[in-house]
């Protein structure tokens, strides 16, 4: 996860050519952005795609469109997290829908092909710590999926996640409770085996 940087030649560049078109974004605000959301957006973005290497090729991409697009963040029109959150959501759907035009192979695969497997024991961890969670979280809807990503992986509060969505804010903690309650019911009673 650390591994996701910025190049600050690109961060340089565009900064350039903002202070040439009035609309700037420093260094120093673009250092303290990635660092207050680097984590959530990472999570989020992960929670979605599910694959560590392209996660963070998508962040890197987030935190790009950021410093392209700050000229046109108007705090009249929202507070800056849930500007920063709808990039993150549609590079995550222009993801999706790229992923869908293209032929895919996943580098994990790969990875399994040059290094050994892991021990039985250690291979036993990794299922009991995510493989359970990640059925039960793809057999949600996509719209239970983006929220309950948005809501734990980017710690969005309802309101921003309403905002976002363009629901009611009592909505999104309906729809929080029913996906929690789905998960707990898929992990729970073993939904997932006993299908």
């Amino acid at each position: 996860m650390e591994s996701v940087r910025v190049n600050k030649n690109i961060v340089r560049e565009r900064t350039d050519k903002l202070r040439a078109a009035g609309e700037v974004l420093s260094t120093e605000q673009f250092s303290r952005i990635y660092e207050q959301y680097f984590n959530r957006v990472y999570k989020y973005i992960y929670y979605r795609i599910q694959n560590q290497y392209e996660a963070e090729d998508v962040c890197s991409q987030v935190f790009e469109r950021v410093i392209v697009n700050y000229g046109s963040f108007s705090e009249e029109k929202a507070v800056f997290e849930v500007w920063l959150f709808a990039i993150v959501r549609n590079a995550v759907t222009d993801y999706f829908r790229a992923r869908k035009k293209r032929f895919h192979f996943s580098l994990d695969s790969i990875t399994e092909l040059i290094w050994p497997k892991p021990s039985p024991e250690e291979l036993a961890i990794q299922i009991d710590d995510h493989q359970a969670l990640f059925q039960a979280f793809a057999k949600l809807r996509d719209k239970e999926r983006n929220i309950i990503a948005m809501k734990f992986a980017a710690g969005l509060k309802n309101s921003e996640i309403a905002a976002l969505m363009g629901v009611s804010e009592s909505q999104i903690g309906v729809i929080v409770y029913r996906s929690l309650k789905k998960l707990h019911k898929f992990l729970g009673t073993g939904g997932l085996m006993g299908e």
